[in-house]
């Protein structure tokens, strides 16, 4: 059960990672699938590494929420997102002014 709800997770959240990321209904659409996301590691089995930043964003995002059931979750995924694309994805999300979220 929970590996049918961490695909349909991951699939919103490849969804709203495909739009423009300044709209407020992709961070709605991204925040619902990042909370329903169970298992991390099998999350980044359906998404597309060039979406590795667009989601970094979207998570220092959650992380400025202040609410603690989404920084906890984002830290979550954000931990293993630096393992998986390293450092640069970090460094890239913060110094691209372009796309805000």
């Amino acid at each position: 059960m929970a590996c049918g709800n961490n695909f349909t997770a991951a699939t919103s959240h490849h969804g709203g990672l495909e739009g423009e990321p300044g709209r407020s209904a992709n961070w709605i659409v991204v925040h619902r699938a990042l909370m329903a996301i169970k298992d991390v590691d099998g999350m980044f089995f359906s998404l597309d590494p060039e979406y590795y930043d667009i989601l970094m964003k979207y998570l220092y995002r959650g992380l400025s929420t202040g609410d603690r059931p989404t920084c906890d979750q984002c830290l979550r995924i954000h931990e293993k997102l630096t393992e998986r694309a390293g450092l640069g994805c970090i460094l890239r999300s913060l110094a691209d002014t372009v796309n805000t979220v």
